[in-house]
């Protein structure tokens, strides 16, 4: 039998011994704050209703009905803090399916915390602290900028995401090479320029949070009071790289089956597969869950613009492909 040539992992040893000293190094911010580490299931019952996250079906003997590897710690972690857990922070990996590129590989590291009684800008000053401490000297002479999602659209592609037509979005998507059908919806339109017009350009030099997404991007996130259009939803952006993803999370559960169920109906016409909600964690949100903001930050990523690397693979041990 031949050796395989790539048995190699993907980062150096300079590279894991940064990974170690930097999870280390994130351990300690939230120790220092009284933040308690969690350790919730990869395998899960339920996936995420998400139209645009692909969960991972596993098989366990005895079969035990659908199982599924968990696409971010959310669900069992908001109902540990309907239990009464209080502020709680992960570090786990993921798995998402239909990933894999420079920035993206199936399997990966995210660090998810929730904080009760925050607000969204509170919480942002925590994001923007934790990856400064994580950049080092790649984070220190960086600027903070916060922008809404629509000075941002306007900033960088002069359209207003909220009053354009969806004629506007679609010419404005073409010239950057969408190539999708006519009968798309305007969500798919915005997500498209968000990932190919606006994001790239987004936190150069600096640390850009992006605030106020559309409604109908909200997921679990409370809807604005002061503007229905909008979304209590953040993003961070460094160097054109989405690192975090933000939310005054959502604590109504007839809304958010809605939502559920919303998604499910997208799911159906695009033809993907539709399974029942978690009926777990809506059960947890009628029980009670406290008033909180959570954020999930995408921890290879942050190593990467640390140590200035071009590829994921560079800073993770072995990339899916060669695990």
């Amino acid at each position: 039998m031949t050796a395989p040539a790539d048995w190699r992992p993907g980062a150096s040893p300079q590279a894991l011994r940064a990974r170690a000293a930097l999870l280390a190094r994130a351990r300690e911010f939230f120790a220092a704050r009284a933040v308690l580490e969690v350790d919730t299931p990869l395998v899960v019952n339920a996936p995420v209703s998400d139209v645009h996250i692909a969960s991972a079906r596993v098989t366990l003997e005895p079969p035990a009905g659908p199982l599924f590897l968990h696409t971010s710690p959310e669900y069992a972690m908001k109902r540990l803090l309907a239990a009464g857990s209080g502020d709680i922070y992960q570090i786990c990996h993921v798995v998402r399916g239909n990933e894999r590129g420079r920035l993206h590989n199936p399997e990966f590291t995210l660090i998810e915390w929730y904080r009760l009684g925050a607000t969204l800008e509170a919480l942002m000053d925590e994001v923007e602290a934790l990856v400064r401490l994580l950049l080092g000297p790649a984070g220190g002479a960086r600027a903070g900028e916060r922008l809404s999602y629509r000075e941002a659209f306007v900033r960088e592609l002069g359209l207003d995401p909220f009053a354009a037509t969806e004629a506007q979005l679609r010419a404005a998507a073409q010239r950057r090479g969408w190539q999708g059908e006519t009968g798309v919806s305007r969500d798919e339109l915005l997500e498209f320029l968000m990932g190919f017009g606006v994001g790239p350009r987004l936190g150069r030099g600096a640390l850009t949070f992006i605030t106020g997404y559309p409604a109908s991007q909200a997921a679990l996130a409370e809807l604005d009071p002061r503007d229905a259009r909008a979304a209590l939803r953040f993003e961070l952006y460094c160097d054109g790289v989405e690192l975090a993803n933000g939310f005054k999370e959502l604590r109504a559960p007839a809304e958010q089956r809605e939502r559920f169920e919303r998604d499910n109906e997208e799911r159906r016409r695009v033809g993907l597969p539709v399974w029942p909600v978690d009926e777990r964690l809506l059960a947890a949100l009628a029980a009670g869950l406290p008033d909180c903001a959570g954020v999930a930050l995408g921890f290879d990523r942050t190593l990467m613009l640390a140590l200035g690397a071009a590829h994921i693979d560079a800073v993770l041990p072995f990339p899916t492909a060669r695990a």
